[in-house]
């Protein structure tokens, strides 16, 4: 037999142990039975009671989420019964199911794997997820949130199988998919993904959850071949790794969203300030340790960086030319045409970041208190935004003049 089909063998091995339950964490039995019972048609909402109480910790965390803004109520849910009525038969087996997961995995550093890194981009990828299924309504956003959540999943368990026990080795890159995925096949003959979709097919999750893990590098015009869920969830993922990676511009986050996947600006900007806006709440019902003011500082720093970028190209071309003068439009003939040329050129490179800082200034500033440093902040972003955005009118109207 040849290599290439030894590999392929242990690979297959390797996928029929996992999907028998070999080498995967232990979830919580109560957890396991709330799949059952959530599925039967004749289960009650007080069979549902009875079992959670069992779990404390499970409980407790089912009327968090409940009472969380992630379900957008004013009236608190008191009592379980109430709490399992909000959240749905179908919402509560899966989250039993991701609460159980994220319980299994500890936090902070072991070896190459940063735990706190891989829930903090993960609740934010679930985060996007909601807010972009509630724009574009191509599936549920509950259930969009929790597949997001855990749509890398396989990690933890392909770090657990292969890598746990090495001492040495690179710290794992949650920013780069396809690269991470590329490394894993070539030195393990599998990849997380495999290793995800085989786990979520053993823990009984639903099909249109378990396929999400088959798709990746999605565009315009795919609509027809993606599932929606899967959809959504790629598009969310590629936006929180531009979103949290400290060396991407703010503005990278808009032109993949609009050129790779067909989202506009509005869409990504209220998904980010709805994403800033719940986490610190969801965090605190999955147990995660998560600092909102220091993820919403460091977008706003991202957000002022492209705004000096595009000030500095407002004041020279690129060559480093200092930039004509709106009175040299007063020449005449090829003069006229070149400094016409040149405005021109500049404000269309200019509009698109300018437009999304805008945009995310705007809508940041409504939803954050004004008071506070970061809420100083975001108007000095704005100002800045406002005082380019009126640059970026004189320039086209001098240019077409």
């Amino acid at each position: 037999m040849t290599d290439r089909g030894v590999e392929t063998d242990e690979k297959k091995m390797l996928l029929e142990r996992i999907e028998s339950g070999y080498s995967l964490p232990a979830l919580s039995v109560v957890a396991i039975k709330l799949v059952e019972l959530a599925s039967d048609d004749s289960c009650s909402v007080n069979d549902l009671t009875s079992l959670i109480e069992k779990d404390p910790s499970l409980a407790a965390n089912l009327l968090r989420m409940a009472n969380s803004a992630f379900f957008r109520t004013t009236e608190p849910a008191a009592t379980l019964p109430q709490a399992i009525m909000r959240v749905g038969f179908h919402q509560l087996r899966i989250m039993a199911l991701s609460l159980s997961l994220r319980n299994t995995f500890p936090m902070g550093r072991a070896g190459a794997m940063d735990y706190e890194q891989f829930w903090r981009i993960s609740l934010y990828r679930g985060l996007l997820a909601q807010s972009l299924s509630d724009h574009m309504q191509l599936t549920n956003g509950e259930e969009a949130f929790l597949t997001g959540l855990i749509l890398e999943i396989g990690l933890l368990i392909f770090f657990d199988i292969f890598l746990k026990h090495k001492s040495e080795g690179e710290e794992l890159d949650f920013y780069r998919l396809e690269e991470l995925l590329t490394w894993e096949k070539e030195h393990y003959g599998i990849d997380h993904r495999e290793i995800g979709e085989a786990a979520l097919l053993h823990w009984k999750f639903p099909d249109r959850i378990v396929e999400t893990q088959r798709f990746r590098r999605i565009k315009i015009g795919d609509g027809d071949i993606i599932p929606p869920l899967a959809r959504v969830c790629e598009i969310a993922r590629t936006l929180a790794e531009k979103m949290l990676h400290h060396k991407k511009d703010f503005h990278d986050l808009f032109t993949e969203a609009r050129e790779t996947f067909g989202i506009s600006d509005e869409i990504v900007n209220d998904s980010i300030v709805a994403s800033l806006e719940q986490v610190e709440e969801i965090a605190g019902s999955l147990r995660l340790e998560l600092n909102k003011e220091r993820d919403m500082l460091e977008i706003m720093e991202k957000a002022n960086r492209t705004l000096g970028m595009i000030s500095e190209k407002v004041s020279q071309v690129r060559m480093e030319q200092p930039l004509p003068s709106f009175d040299a439009l007063d020449a005449k003939g090829s003069e006229k045409d070149a400094v016409a040329y040149t405005l021109q050129a500049v404000a269309h490179e200019i509009k698109n970041p300018l437009v999304a800082v805008a945009g995310f200034a705007k809508r940041l500033a409504k939803k954050i208190d004004p008071d506070s440093e970061n809420g100083r902040y975001v108007q000095i972003i704005l100002e800045e935004a406002m005082r380019l955005e009126a640059k970026l009118k004189e320039m086209n109207k001098a240019a077409h003049g």
